[in-house]
């Protein structure tokens, strides 16, 4: 496998209009083999889980749900394509759909970070 998730950690960077996670929503992300998974929270989202399954060039192919602070669930999918940074972050390209509600779908950006890390 060409890139390893486990026990890194992502905020948001820029999200389109219709998405709910911002700089203050933190995903906790881990890995074995190719399954990978992770917990997030903050912002606009009171808790989410997804589960994803990388290909051999480190892209996700995902599944997500979360609970916002209005108090719905909301339910997607999202594709994933990692970057990596000149400092060996990383950087996930995102295109992702809703499928609850309106289905809209957009584009995001989330960046991994390595100091003040909170778990979720």
């Amino acid at each position: 496998m060409k890139h390893n998730y486990d026990q890194r950690f992502f905020r948001t960077v820029s999200n389109a209009p219709g998405g709910e996670t911002g700089a203050e929503t933190v995903f906790h992300y881990r890995q074995e083999g190719e399954v990978v998974w992770a917990t997030y929270k903050g912002g606009e989202v009171v808790f989410g889980t997804l589960l994803a399954k990388a290909d051999e060039e480190g892209r996700l192919d995902m599944r997500y749900q979360q609970l916002n602070r209005r108090g719905e669930w909301r339910m997607g999918r999202c594709r994933s394509t990692p970057e990596v940074l000149a400092d060996g972050r990383y950087r996930l390209h995102e295109e992702w759909q809703w499928l609850t509600g309106d289905r809209s779908s957009g584009a995001s950006i989330i960046e991994e970070f390595r100091e003040g890390v909170e778990g979720t």
